[in-house]
C-alpha cells in the first residue's frame, strides 16, 4: 500500500508538470518583457535553449521555437558578432595578409531594423457564418441558422469563412506561424500588416490557399522610409478584380495614417515568387522617397533596396573608403541594381560611374534616381554584367573616342555586388584584364565571395582589406567587403605573410575559444554598453 501511494503521488506530479508544459507550449499568458525594449543577455540564452527543446514561451519572442526567422535571438549580441568575425577570418585567413581583416561593424540597437516586411496570408480554422453566435449551432435548428447567416439573401447557403492568419513561415516549410509582434521587423510596418488583416476580416476578403490556388489576398509587402517615414503598401492579389479597393484603402489610411501610397500587384501564378508582373496604383503616387548617404532614392514595389538602412549606410561608407576615390577615377558599378552604390560613388569622388545590371526595370529606377539627385556623372546600362565586362576588356577603353583619350583618363575602380551565387570566372578575368587600380567586392555570401577572391588572387590581385558588416543581427547572414589591388603595385612588406599559414592554423581552435581571448573588449565597443555586460561575461 505504501509503494502504491508513493507511485500515485509521483504520477500526479508528472501529470501536473506535463500540463504546465502543455499550457506554456500553447502560449499561455504570463509575465512578458516589453517587446519594444527587449534585450537579450546571457541569462536569456539558457532559457531560450530550453524553450527550443520544450516549445515553452521563455524566449523574448513567443514564437521563437517555431518560427526560426532570427535563429540567434537567444545568443548574446556580442557573442553573435564574435562568431561572425571568426567565420570571416577562417574564410579569408589563407588569402588576406596579417592585419587586413578588420573587426565586424555591429549595430548599436539590433532590433526592429527591417524596413521591408513581407507577410503572407493563409486561412486558419473555420468560422461560423457571419451573424451567427460563435457557440455550437443547435443541430435541430441548423437549417434555419444557415439561412439567417447566408450571404446574399434568404435561401442561399452561407459562404464558408475562415480565420485569417499572417506572420512568417516556419523554417524549411510552408507552415505559417502567426505573429502579432516581431523583434526584427519595423514596428510601423508590422502595424500596417495587422491592419490589412483586420480589414480583410471586415470586408470578407479571403486569404490565399497555396494547396488549391484559390482565395484573393496572397501577401502584403510594406516598405518604410528610414529617414522620410513614408510607407508603401503593396497588396499582392490572386486576381485583378478588387471591387472593394477604394473602401479598403480608406480604412487602411484611417487606421494607419503613416501610409502614403498603396499598390495592387496581381500574381495569378501558382509559384513561390511573391510579386507578379501587373500592377496598378490604388492610392498615392505608387512610390516613396528615402535618403541614404545624403542622396534621395525613389522606391517602388519592385525596387531593390537594402532592408536595413542603418547598416546600409555603414556598408556603403566603408566601401567608399576602401575604393579611395580622389576625383580622377572611373568606377564600374557591376550588378548595380537600382544604382545605389554607383550613385553614392558618383557623389564620393568618382569622376565617372558606369553601372550595369541585367534587370531592365532596375536600370530604369537607377536612371530615375540619377536624374532625381541631379547626378550627371553616372550612366546605367541594361545588360549581362559578364558580357559587358568582356566587351570592355576587348575594347581596352571605357567609351573613349581613342586609346589616347582612354589613357589620359584616371585610374579604374571596379565595384561589384553580385547575387548570392557570386560572380563568374569570365567576369573576373575581364575585370583583371582592364587593370583596375582597385576592385571592391561587396557580398552577402562570404563563401562564394571567398571562392571568387581566391580566383582573383590566382590571376594577380591580392587582398588589401576585409571589412565584415552585420546587416542582419540575430541571423547567420553576413555582409562583407573585400578590397583587392594588383600584386605588382604592392610592396613586399604589404603583401608578405610571414608565418601567416601557421598563425591561421593556430586560430582554428575548437569552438573558437582561444581566438576570443583579448577580443571581447573590442567587440563591446560596437554595441550599446548598457545591453551587453552579462553577454560579455558569458563569452569570456
Amino acid at each position: 500500500m505504501a509503494n502504491h501511494e508513493k507511485r500515485r503521488q509521483e504520477d500526479a506530479k508528472k501529470k501536473a508538470k506535463s500540463n504546465t508544459r502543455a499550457k506554456l507550449g500553447a502560449g499561455s499568458k504570463g509575465p512578458q518583457r516589453p517587446h519594444s525594449k527587449v534585450r537579450v543577455d546571457a541569462r536569456a540564452a539558457s532559457s531560450c535553449a530550453t524553450s527550443r527543446r520544450t516549445g515553452a514561451s521563455d524566449s523574448p519572442c513567443p514564437v521563437d521555437a517555431r518560427c526560426g526567422g532570427c535563429k540567434n535571438l537567444c545568443v548574446p549580441y556580442t557573442k553573435q558578432l564574435i562568431d561572425k568575425q571568426l567565420r570571416i577570418e577562417r574564410l579569408f585567413a589563407p588569402l588576406a595578409p596579417d592585419g587586413t581583416i578588420s573587426l565586424i561593424k555591429g549595430m548599436k540597437d539590433p532590433y526592429h531594423y527591417r524596413n521591408k516586411v513581407i507577410s503572407p496570408f493563409a486561412p486558419g480554422k473555420k468560422l461560423p457564418p457571419r451573424g451567427q453566435d460563435r457557440k455550437a449551432i443547435d443541430p435541430r435548428n441548423r437549417k434555419a441558422a444557415d439561412v439567417r447567416g447566408a450571404k446574399g439573401g434568404k435561401g442561399k447557403r452561407p459562404q464558408a469563412r475562415y480565420e485569417i492568419l499572417t506572420g512568417m513561415y516556419a523554417a524549411g516549410s510552408h507552415e505559417l506561424v502567426p505573429t502579432d509582434k516581431c523583434l526584427i521587423e519595423n514596428e510601423t510596418a508590422k502595424k500596417v500588416v495587422l491592419a490589412v488583416r483586420d480589414i480583410m476580416r471586415k470586408h470578407d476578403v479571403t486569404p490565399y490557399r497555396e494547396d488549391t490556388g484559390t482565395g484573393f489576398m496572397r501577401h502584403v509587402v510594406v516598405r518604410v522610409g528610414h529617414t522620410s517615414g513614408e510607407v508603401l503598401v503593396t497588396l499582392v492579389t490572386n486576381s485583378d478584380d478588387f471591387p472593394s479597393s477604394k473602401s479598403f484603402c480608406r480604412e487602411l489610411i484611417r487606421l494607419c495614417p503613416a501610409v502614403t501610397t498603396v499598390v495592387q500587384n496581381v500574381n495569378e501564378r501558382q509559384t513561390n515568387v511573391i510579386l507578379g508582373d501587373k500592377e496598378r496604383v490604388l492610392y498615392g503616387s505608387g512610390f516613396i522617397l528615402d535618403e541614404l548617404c545624403g542622396l534621395s532614392f525613389r522606391i517602388s514595389s519592385k525596387s531593390f533596396y537594402q532592408v536595413n538602412a542603418t547598416q546600409t549606410e555603414v556598408l556603403y561608407r566603408a566601401a567608399m573608403e576602401l575604393a579611395g576615390f580622389d576625383g580622377t577615377q572611373v568606377a564600374i558599378d557591376a550588378y548595380c541594381g537600382t544604382g545605389t552604390i554607383g550613385l553614392v560613388a558618383a557623389k564620393s569622388g568618382a569622376a565617372r560611374v558606369i553601372g550595369v545590371d541585367s534587370v531592365e526595370s532596375a536600370i530604369r529606377d537607377a536612371r530615375t534616381n540619377a536624374r532625381h539627385n541631379g547626378v550627371e556623372n553616372a550612366e546605367f546600362v541594361a545588360g549581362d554584367a559578364t558580357d559587358f565586362m568582356c566587351e570592355l576588356a576587348k575594347e581596352g577603353v571605357l567609351g573613349a573616342e581613342s586609346p589616347e583619350e582612354g589613357a589620359q583618363a584616371g585610374g579604374l575602380v571596379v565595384l561589384m555586388d553580385p547575387p548570392r551565387a557570386g560572380s563568374t570566372e569570365e567576369f573576373l578575368r575581364a575585370a583583371a584584364a582592364l587593370a583596375p587600380e582597385r576592385i571592391v567586392y561587396i557580398s552577402c555570401n562570404p563563401e562564394t565571395q571567398a571562392r571568387d577572391v581566391e580566383f582573383l588572387d590566382s590571376i594577380g590581385y591580392a587582398v588589401v582589406a576585409v571589412q565584415p558588416v552585420d546587416m542582419f543581427p540575430h541571423t547567420d547572414h553576413i555582409e562583407c567587403i573585400v578590397a583587392l589591388e594588383p600584386v605588382d603595385s604592392l610592396s613586399p612588406e604589404r603583401w608578405g605573410k610571414e608565418g601567416g599559414e601557421e598563425e591561421a592554423a593556430e586560430e582554428e581552435a575548437p569552438d573558437g575559444e582561444e581566438a576570443l581571448d583579448g577580443e571581447v573588449d573590442e567587440f563591446a565597443e560596437l554595441v550599446d554598453p548598457a545591453v551587453e555586460p552579462a553577454a560579455v561575461e558569458e563569452v569570456e
